[in-house]
Order: structure tokens, then C-alpha cells, then sequence
């Protein structure tokens, strides 16, 4: 998982969340570690204001698995890229496709300036970002959060 591009460590769900909302775009997702499953890792994506997260687990043959929207039967893979590759595609059991990797090493270039006063669209000034709210509605189950995240305009 380490040598992963999109894999962000234990950074915690708050900072996964701020992360992709500083990108704000609908697609643009990560992966972390689960605060409260050992050996668990999360896939997080962001879609219409809010984060969705999916728990990523290996298997006892080392194949991954995502768990998804109820209905939708479970796939594994042998390789974690093979995963995200099925989930950058439509219909896949996840609120929108993966679309924009949000990079550990690279997040720090992609907005350099998300703490500076800029009229860029990308990096809106800090005291745009309001805390963030979760909403828990029926269709979402135990093991999928989601949770709203600041818009970015500039």
C-alpha cells in the first residue's frame, strides 16, 4: 500500500476530508488508514459536497475488496491499482467514479496556495472553509460514511 501514489497514511478522517476538500472536485479521492479498524484501509471520494468512505480489506488469499452500496455483489482483486481501476468506472457500487488521484507526495503541489488569499478557482481563501458537517441519511449503512465537506469557489 506504501507504494500506492493516492495513499495517504493514518492521517484520520478529518484530514482526509479537509484534503479532498481543498481539491473540490467531484471524483477526486484517497486512501488512508481506518481510525477504527487495525489492518483496515479506506477509500475516500468526494461527490457533490460530501465524502464518501468505503472500507478496503485483503482476504485470507490476499485478494481486495471494497465494500460498496448494498446490492452490489463484491468483486475482488488481486492487485489494490486493479480495484481502483474498476472504480474509476461507472456503476461500480460507489457514489461517483474515481477521478482525480489525490496524491501524498503531490498534494502539497497541486495547491500550494490553499492557505493564502488567491482568486484562483483551486485555492479559495481560508476563511471560506467552514467546518464540516455530517449528514447521516437512511441510504447510507454502517460501514460507509459520509460526510460534507466545505465547497471551494473562488
Amino acid at each position: 500500500m506504501e507504494n500506492l501514489p493516492v495513499y495517504h497514511g493514518p492521517i484520520g478522517k478529518e484530514e482526509g476530508e479537509r484534503r479532498l476538500g481543498q481539491d473540490g472536485r467531484d471524483g477526486c479521492y484517497l486512501i488512508r488508514n481506518s481510525d477504527s479498524v487495525p489492518g483496515v484501509y479506506c477509500l475516500c471520494v468526494l461527490c457533490r459536497g460530501y465524502v464518501y468512505t468505503y472500507r478496503l480489506y485483503r482476504d485470507d488469499t490476499g485478494s481486495w475488496a471494497a465494500e460498496t452500496t448494498p446490492g452490489v455483489q463484491k468483486r475482488y482483486f488481486r492487485q489494490i491499482k486493479n480495484l481502483i481501476a474498476a472504480f474509476q468506472q461507472a456503476e461500480q457500487g460507489i457514489a461517483m467514479p474515481l477521478l482525480y488521484p489525490i496524491t501524498a507526495q503531490g498534494r502539497a503541489h497541486t495547491h500550494p496556495q490553499s492557505h493564502v488569499l488567491s482568486s484562483s478557482p483551486s485555492s479559495p481563501p481560508a476563511s471560506q472553509h467552514s467546518s464540516v458537517q455530517q449528514r447521516m441519511p437512511n441510504a447510507i449503512q454502517k460501514n460507509r460514511n459520509k460526510k460534507e465537506v466545505p465547497q471551494t469557489f473562488g
